[in-house]
Formats: C-alpha cells, sequence, structure tokens
C-alpha cells in the first residue's frame, strides 16, 4: 500500500510489519483501457508492462465514450452511477487482475471535459465520490487521479468536493490531479490535505512552440517551460509542505510534436528518454510515460484514431521507448534514490541549455549524472568510486575515465544520451 510522509519527496510502499520502502513510481499512460479492450487484452497488456517495470497504469474510469449512447454497455449516468453495474464490475475485474501483475491502477473518476459538459457538477459530484470508494476503496493497488486534462479552477468545487469525499471514506488511498497542458496540480491544490502528491503535464510542444492557435494554447499566465519539464519538478519541490511529484503527461512517443499539425514530427525514443531522466534526476518521485497508440487503444476497425496514429495499440507497447524506461527503473532502484537530489553544482552548465543542459543526481555514495546531447563536460569535484557509462537504450554499463575533459561515447542505438554512474 502506497503512502506518503510529511515533507518528503517521495512515495513510499508501506509493508505489513510498518516498515516504510522507498517507491518509484513507473507509470503508463491507458487512458481508455476500460472503453477500448475486453479483460483478455487487458491482461496481455498488464503483461507486456509488468514485464517492462512499469508499475501503474494511468486509466480513467468516465471518459466521453461512456456518455456516447445510453445503449451502449459502458454508458454511466453520473445522477445514478449504480446502474452501470457491469461495467463496475469489470473495473472491480481490472483492479483484480493488476494486483495479480504488481500494478497500481491509478483511476480517473471523470474526465475533465466531463465537468466543462456539466455531466459532473457541484450537486452530485459527492454522490459519485462517494459511490466510488464504496466501490474501489477496499483495493490497496488503487490510486485517485482527479482532473483529467483541465485546469483545476475551472470546476474547482467540484474537484475540492471530491477530493474531501474521497479521502474521507477512503484515507488510505492516495490522490492527486492530473492537470491541464503545461500546468500542475500545485497550482490550485497544494494546500488541500487531500492532494497527497503533485502531478504535471509537461505536455507534447517543442521550445517554439507555445502558440499554436489551438484549444491547448496557454493563453493565461501559465510558466511555458516546454520541453524543459525538469523545471515543473524544481518549482513544485520548492512549495510549502513539500510534497511528492511527478510528470504525469510528457511528450507521448510516436505523437506529432505539437499535436495538431501532421506534417511535424513525431516524438521519439530519445525524447522519451530525456523527458524522464531529467525530471527523475531532478528529485521527481517518479515518471509517467507515454504512447499515442496504446493512450488510446487504437485498434483495427477504429475510425476514430486520433493524433496521426501510426500503428495499432498491439504494435504501440512494443516501441522502444518504453523498454527504455525498464532500464531507467533499473538504474534508479539501484542507488538510495530517497536519498538523493539533483546536484547543479557537480557538472557546470554555464553557457549552455536546452538539450546541451546537463543533469546530475547524487547521493551519500553514487553520483548520475545524464548527458543527453553528448556534449564533452568536466566534473568540478573529485569523486571517488568506480566509473561507469550506462547505456539508456539498453541498460549495459561500460568502463569510464573521469579525469580531466570526459567525451561521452555514443549509446547502441546510435544516439547521444548517456548517463556517467560513479558508486
Amino acid at each position: 500500500m502506497l503512502t506518503t510522509v510529511k515533507n518528503s519527496k517521495n512515495l513510499w510502499s508501506s509493508q505489513s510489519d510498518g516498515t516504510l520502502t522507498p517507491f518509484f513510481w513507473l507509470g503508463d499512460t491507458a487512458w481508455l483501457m476500460l472503453q477500448k479492450l475486453s479483460l483478455q487484452e487487458i491482461e496481455e497488456y498488464f503483461k507486456n508492462r509488468a514485464a517492462r517495470s512499469f508499475n501503474v497504469i494511468q486509466a480513467v474510469l468516465m471518459h466521453n465514450k461512456n456518455v456516447a449512447s445510453s445503449a451502449d454497455d459502458i454508458y454511466v449516468d453520473l445522477n445514478s452511477p449504480q446502474d452501470s453495474g457491469a461495467y463496475w464490475q469489470k473495473a472491480e475485474t481490472v483492479l483484480r487482475i493488476a494486483e495479480k501483475h504488481g500494478l497500481y491502477i491509478a483511476f480517473l473518476p471523470v474526465w475533465g471535459s466531463m465537468v466543462k459538459k456539466g455531466y459532473l457538477t457541484a450537486v452530485n459530484a459527492e454522490q459519485y465520490a462517494a459511490f466510488l470508494a464504496e466501490r474501489f476503496g477496499k483495493f490497496k493497488n488503487l490510486i485517485w487521479v482527479l482532473g483529467g486534462d483541465i485546469r483545476g479552477h475551472m470546476g474547482f468545487d467540484i474537484w475540492d468536493i471530491m477530493g474531501r469525499t474521497l479521502k474521507k471514506l477512503c484515507p488510505a488511498r492516495l490522490i492527486t490531479f492530473h492537470p491541464f497542458g503545461r500546468t500542475s496540480s500545485a497550482m490550485w491544490f497544494h494546500d488541500k490535505e487531500w492532494l497527497d502528491f503533485n502531478m504535471f503535464q509537461s505536455g507534447h510542444r517543442r521550445y517554439d512552440q507555445y502558440s499554436l492557435g489551438e484549444w491547448d494554447d496557454n493563453k493565461e499566465s501559465e510558466d511555458f517551460y516546454a520541453e524543459d519539464n525538469w523545471k515543473y519538478v524544481r518549482r513544485e519541490l520548492m512549495r510549502e509542505p513539500m510534497k511528492p511529484v511527478l510528470d504525469g503527461e510528457p511528450s507521448y512517443e510516436n505523437i506529432p510534436q505539437g499535436l495538431h499539425d501532421f506534417t511535424q514530427p513525431f516524438w521519439q525514443a530519445k525524447d522519451v528518454r530525456r523527458y524522464a531522466y531529467w525530471s527523475v534526476f531532478e528529485g521527481a518521485c517518479g515518471h509517467t510515460y507515454g504512447c499515442n497508440s496504446v493512450f488510446q487503444f487504437y485498434s483495427p476497425g477504429d475510425t476514430d484514431g486520433g493524433y496521426n496514429v501510426q500503428e495499432y495499440w498491439t504494435e504501440g507497447i512494443q516501441l522502444p521507448g518504453a523498454m527504455h524506461m525498464k532500464h531507467l527503473y533499473s538504474l534508479i532502484t539501484s542507488v538510495d534514490f530517497a536519498g538523493g537530489s539533483h546536484d547543479d553544482a557537480l557538472v557546470s552548465n554555464d553557457g549552455f541549455e536546452k538539450h546541451d543542459r546537463i543533469t546530475a543526481f547524487t547521493g551519500e555514495s553514487f553520483a548520475l549524472i545524464y548527458n543527453y546531447s553528448g556534449r564533452e563536460f568536466t566534473i568540478n569535484r573529485d569523486l571517488s568510486g568506480t566509473a561507469q557509462w550506462f547505456d539508456p537504450t539498453s541498460g549495459e554499463f561500460s568502463p569510464a575515465q573521469l579525469n580531466g575533459v570526459i567525451r561521452p561515447p555514443r549509446n547502441s542505438a546510435g544516439e547521444t544520451d548517456m548517463v556517467l554512474v560513479i558508486k
């Protein structure tokens, strides 16, 4: 069972004997899993993700597809949710299958658009949250994620009602909020007692895509950090009281850069790795991966594939970026990551920014230095221990030298990002 500790940047797993061990969240984005897949398909998907060290699956209980037709088996009326017995039974079965594979399910009660469209209101929010708590609160592998691609002030009272109700009725389950692109839950709910940890959505835009004239522009006063998702981590960990934070939606693998213009290149595995290492080495409590075809479970016969999806989800789960997340998990859990922190002084970034930035994460007995661009660098203080290069595409180690200027090798994919590991 997951828990938090006051003024800690980590999530913790509570053991049966009462001891706490640090929990590294490695999430996958499966928003439409319940709406699109059979139980057999869901189990096959879980097997694939568990084999790649994923331990949290983010999925939505009620999305647009749940209100499309009252004749649909997945239809839910929020004014009488108990009437959709077969659908909720499927959700319970999914939680049990996930537990068998060592997975937590991070359920969103409704997608944000359901608030905008008036399906979830301040009138029925408490009733719906109470129903969910009674139905699912007994599952120890459950996490609640409110919101769903929406700013917190849109329906603020609704989210607050749901958060307070869920925390009151199932206090042992963690709660967070999935916000609009390039915003964070901390902007609206950091001081709320029901918010156990912060989640931000760094989103799918390049540095030069601040304004695209699309629905997901940040037209308000939010900071635009673009690809520098580590900046969200730094900002939120400076708030008081300190709460864990993670990137709940970075750029998805095989989705167009900026989302809307299909002539733009796709985000690739190397970009997926950069977002993960930058945020984790900044002190995030974990990271969520996403894939274009998987989040929507694009399947043969679908006529509504979004964002220029190129492959079916059964192919998407085999993309390299997802496999590379396993190597991140292996590396970060091989050190005392709960005792580590970002270390800006270890490597000089003077004059270097954006993709040339090098990020260091150090603890009492280790130093991890992630270099995305492959530029030469020097280390600013003497470090003892064995130095090795860690290949984030293969998980393999090779010898490294710490003398003078350090020149990183290329990884096994022929690309430039590598991790210098000193233990």
